[in-house]
C-alpha cells in the first residue's frame, strides 16, 4: 500500500500547486478584484471626474494648460467643479504659471494613460479588435482585452478619500536653536542671508517679516525673499554684500545655498561663525569643508526658524551702530547708481534711467516678475519690491521664459496689484505670445523690455573671452507693434522721445487699471554698470 501513499501525496501537491497558481494568476489578471468590485458599464464618468475630485479636495483654483485631446476629460471635469480653466499659447508659460501661484517647493509629474480618463463606451470601442486572428488564440485575445477593459474601470466609482495627506516640513530641534541663541546673542556683527526657501510655506511671510524686525539683523534678500521687509527697510541692506560678509562675526544662511551667487562660499570669512539652516541637505551643506564650514547646520524650514530664533532672543536687538553703518554704505552705492543713470550712452536711453523712472512710478501694490539677463540684473540692483512674494524670478538657474507665465499667476492671485514684467528682448521671445493670453483672460500686467539688440549678459563675458560676438546679437525689433496685434497696447521709446517717458509709463498703468495689457519696448544703449557681474 506505501507506494498509492506516496502517488497520494505528489497528486495532493500537484493539486495545490495548480490552484496556487491559478489563483495568482486570478489575481494578477485582476479577476479576484473583479469580484468584489463591479464594472458600471452604463455610467457616463470618466476618470477626468476623479482627477477634478482630487484637486478640489485640495484647494487648487486654477488649471494652467494648453489644450490637447489626451487632456480633455480631465479641463471639462475642472471646469464643472469650479476650477478655473486657464490656457495659454505654450505649455511652459502654464508650468510657469502655476509655480507661481502654488506654495509647494517644486513641480510634480503625473502620467495619465489615455484610456483611464474617457468613459467606458468609448474606451471599449477602442478594445474591440475588427480582425481578431481564427481559432483559439483569436480567443483568447478577445477575453484578455475585454478584461483588461472591466478590470480598468472595476470599482472606478466607488467612495475615495481624496483629502489632502500630511505633509512633513523638516524642523530645527530646540537643541539646535538653543545653540544658535547663544552664538546671535553674542555677536556684534550679525549678517541674516535670506533665500527663496525662507518664504516657503507653512510659516506666514508676515511672521517671518516681524521676527526679522525684532531681531534687528541687517539682511540680505535674495530669489523670491526680495521684497520681504517691504521698500525702505533700516534693517535691508541691498548693496555690498561681500564687505558685509567678510566683516560679519555672525551669518545665518537662511535657506541661501553657497553657489556660484556666494562664490561657491568664498564670500563668507573663515572668522564668521555660520549658521545654515535648508530643507536639503545636499543644499545644506553644497561646497562645505572646500571653500567654507558651517558652525550649525540644520535640516529644516528656514523660516519657522527666524520665528523661533526671535521669540528665543526677545528683548535682544543687535546693536543699531551695525545696520546703520551697512545702511550708509547703501545709501553710497545707490548715489552712485543714480549718478551712473543721468549718463548719456552713445545710442538710445540709458537703460538705468528707464528703470529707475519705473521705479519711482510703480504702484505700492506692485508686484514685479524678472525675465531676463543684463537688463534684468540692472532691475536687481535698481528697482525695490514693494512687499513680501513681490518679487518673482526664475532662480539660480536664471532659466528664460518664465515672465508671461509668472505674470499670469500673480495677476489671477492678486488682480488688483499692479503687475510688471522686466523683459530683457532676448528673454521676451519667449512668450510674447502670452499678451494674447491676458488679453483672453483679462489679466492685464505691464511689460518692460530693455531693448538693446543683443543677448548682453552672454556678449559680455564672450567677446572679451573669446573676441568674437558671434550669435549674440539681435534685432531693434518693435516688440511693441506685437503686442498691439495681440490685443494689447504698445509704445516705443527711444533718444527721439526720451522726455515723454515717465507720461508713457503712467499711460501704461492707466491701459493696466482699465483692463488692457500694456507693453513699453525702450531701446536701451550700453552702459558698463554690469561689467564683472553674473546674473541673479
Amino acid at each position: 500500500m506505501e507506494p498509492f501513499g506516496v502517488v497520494g501525496i505528489v497528486l495532493g501537491c500537484f493539486t495545490s500547486m495548480v490552484l496556487g497558481g491559478l489563483l495568482f494568476a486570478a489575481y494578477k489578471l485582476g479577476i479576484l478584484y473583479q469580484l468584489f468590485h463591479k464594472t458600471d458599464t452604463k455610467s457616463s464618468k470618466h476618470g477626468g471626474d476623479i482627477v477634478a475630485e482630487v484637486l478640489h479636495a485640495h484647494g487648487v483654483k486654477y488649471i494652467f494648460t494648453l489644450v490637447g485631446g489626451h487632456i480633455s476629460p480631465i479641463l471639462v471635469a475642472c471646469e464643472k467643479v469650479g476650477i478655473r480653466i486657464v490656457d495659454t499659447r505654450h505649455e511652459a508659460t502654464a508650468v510657469f504659471a502655476a509655480d507661481a501661484v502654488s506654495g509647494t517647493p517644486g513641480p510634480v509629474f503625473i502620467e495619465f494613460p489615455i484610456d483611464t480618463l474617457y468613459p467606458f463606451h468609448l474606451v471599449s470601442k477602442e478594445f474591440v479588435v475588427k480582425n481578431p486572428p481564427k481559432g483559439l488564440m483569436g480567443k483568447i485575445v478577445s477575453w484578455y482585452l475585454h478584461n483588461h477593459l472591466m478590470n480598468l474601470f472595476a470599482g472606478a466609482w466607488e467612495p475615495k478619500d481624496v483629502s489632502p495627506l500630511p505633509l512633513h516640513i523638516p524642523q530645527a530641534t530646540d537643541d539646535q536653536i538653543q545653540k544658535c541663541l547663544e552664538l546671535v546673542s553674542r555677536a556684534k556683527k550679525p549678517v541674516i542671508v535670506l533665500g527663496s526657501q525662507a518664504t516657503l510655506p507653512p510659516t506666514p511671510v508676515d511672521n517671518i517679516r516681524k521676527a526679522l524686525e525684532d531681531l534687528g539683523i541687517p539682511c540680505f534678500l535674495g530669489g523670491m525673499s526680495r521684497g520681504l521687509l517691504g521698500k525702505d527697510s533700516p534693517i535691508h541692506i541691498r548693496q555690498n554684500r561681500r564687505d558685509a560678509l567678510k566683516e560679519a562675526d555672525v551669518v545665518v544662511l537662511a535657506g541661501t545655498v553657497c553657489d556660484f551667487r556666494l562664490s561657491y562660499g568664498r564670500t563668507l570669512s573663515r572668522r564668521s561663525k555660520i549658521i545654515a539652516v535648508n530643507r536639503d541637505k545636499t543644499q545644506l551643506l553644497k561646497n562645505s569643508d572646500m571653500f567654507w564650514k558651517p558652525t550649525i547646520a540644520i535640516q529644516g524650514d528656514a523660516g519657522s526658524f527666524l520665528v523661533r530664533l526671535s521669540e528665543g532672543l526677545k528683548g535682544h536687538r543687535c546693536p543699531e551702530e551695525w545696520p546703520q553703518s551697512l545702511k550708509a554704505g547703501d545709501a553710497t552705492k545707490e548715489a552712485t547708481n543714480r549718478a551712473k543713470a543721468e549718463e548719456k550712452t552713445e545710442y538710445h536711453l540709458n537703460p538705468l534711467k528707464a528703470l529707475h523712472c519705473v521705479d519711482e512710478l510703480m504702484a505700492e501694490d506692485s508686484i514685479i516678475v524678472a525675465d531676463g539677463g543684463d537688463f534684468v540684473g540692472s532691475a536687481a540692483y535698481i528697482m525695490k519690491p514693494r512687499g513680501p512674494l513681490c518679487w518673482l524670478d526664475p532662480g539660480a538657474f536664471g532659466t528664460l521664459g518664465v515672465g508671461g507665465g509668472f505674470a499670469l499667476g500673480a495677476k489671477l492671485c492678486r488682480p488688483e496689484s499692479e503687475v510688471w514684467i522686466v523683459y530683457g528682448d532676448g528673454s521676451l521671445g519667449y512668450s510674447i505670445a502670452e499678451i494674447d493670453t491676458f488679453t483672453r483672460h483679462k489679466t492685464p500686467v505691464i511689460a518692460l523690455v530693455g531693448n538693446d539688440a543683443c543677448w548682453s549678459q552672454i556678449s559680455r563675458e564672450q567677446v572679451p573671452m573669446l573676441g568674437s560676438n558671434v550669435a549674440c546679437g539681435l534685432a531693434y525689433t518693435d516688440y511693441h507693434i506685437v503686442a498691439d496685434g495681440y490685443g494689447g497696447k504698445g509704445y516705443l521709446i527711444g533718444s527721439e522721445n526720451e522726455e515723454k517717458l515717465n507720461d508713457i509709463i503712467r499711460q501704461a498703468q492707466r491701459d493696466a487699471r482699465e483692463g488692457k495689457a500694456a507693453l513699453i519696448n525702450v531701446l536701451i544703449g550700453k552702459t558698463n554698470f554690469r561689467d564683472g557681474s553674473i546674473s541673479i
